[in-house]
C-alpha cells in the first residue's frame, strides 16, 4: 500500500538502521535498538496498564484513494494520502493535565537541526501553552543514545529567530534547559516522572 502527502509526493518511511547494531539484551537494556517513537510507545503502554496516565500517538488522517477487494469480506487500501499536516506525535492527560509533546531524532552530535521540525508544530505549541497546557520536547542523539526532555517554552525562540540565519539548536544549550532521561526497562522512557517537577511546583 503506498501513501502520498497533499502534494502527491509519496511516503517513504524512515528506516531504522540501529537494529543491525544489537548484539544482546539485558534487563535494563532491552530492545536498546528499537527507535524513540518505539520506545515512547512502550512507555506510554506501561502508563496505560499501571493506571499512571493515558497519553497516545495521534492517528494521521488519511484519504482513501484506491480500496482492492482479494475477498468479498475484505478491504485492503492500496493509495492513500496524508489530509493535512500533523500537529505534535502524542497527547493525552496524567494528573488532570493536558500532556502534549513532539518526539525526534538526529544523528548529530553537537546540535539538533530545526529542520527537523515544522512550522505548524511549532504554532500547535505555542497555542497548547496559551491555554495552560505542558508541552515539551523528547529529542534523542542517537550517535551517544542521549534522550532529552526538553520544554517547549525553552526552545521556541530558536523557531523565532529562524530570520538570524539558525539552523540548529546547540546539544551544549539542550543540556542546559533540558533532563537527561535515563532509558530503564520498565517504563522504557520514564518522561513524566520529569513532568512531576512542574506538576508539583503550581
Amino acid at each position: 500500500m503506498s501513501f502520498r502527502y497533499p502534494n502527491g509526493k509519496k511516503y517513504e518511511p524512515k528506516r531504522n538502521l540501529e537494529r543491525k547494531n544489537v548484539v544482546k539484551k539485558d534487563d535494563r537494556f532491552s530492545n536498546r535498538g528499537m527507535n524513540l517513537e518505539e520506545d515512547i510507545n512502550e512507555t506510554n503502554e506501561y502508563y496505560r496498564s499501571h493506571g499512571i496516565a493515558i497519553i497516545h500517538k495521534k492517528p494521521t488522517p488519511l484519504q482513501i484513494v484506491n480500496v482492492h477487494y482479494p475477498k468479498r469480506s475484505a478491504a485492503v487500501v492500496t493509495e492513500a494520502y496524508f489530509q493535512k499536516p500533523s500537529t505534535t506525535d502524542y497527547n493525552g492527560v496524567y494528573k488532570g493535565k493536558y500532556i502534549d509533546f513532539e518526539a525526534k531524532e538526529t544523528k548529530n552530535k553537537t546540535s539538533f537541526p530545526l529542520k527537523n521540525f515544522h512550522e505548524h508544530q511549532i504554532n500547535h505549541m505555542k497555542q497548547v501553552l496559551s491555554h495552560g497546557g505542558i508541552t515539551f520536547i523528547i529529542l534523542r542523539f542517537t550517535i551517544s543514545n542521549e534522550i532529552y526532555l526538553v520544554y517547549a517554552s525553552d526552545i521556541i525562540h530558536f523557531f523565532d529567530e529562524k530570520i538570524t540565519k539558525r539552523k540548529s539548536i546547540p546539544k551544549t544549550f539542550i543540556e542546559d534547559v533540558g533532563t537527561l532521561i535515563e532509558i530503564g526497562y520498565h517504563p522504557r522512557i520514564d518522561y513524566l516522572k520529569i513532568i512531576d517537577k512542574i506538576i508539583s511546583t503550581e
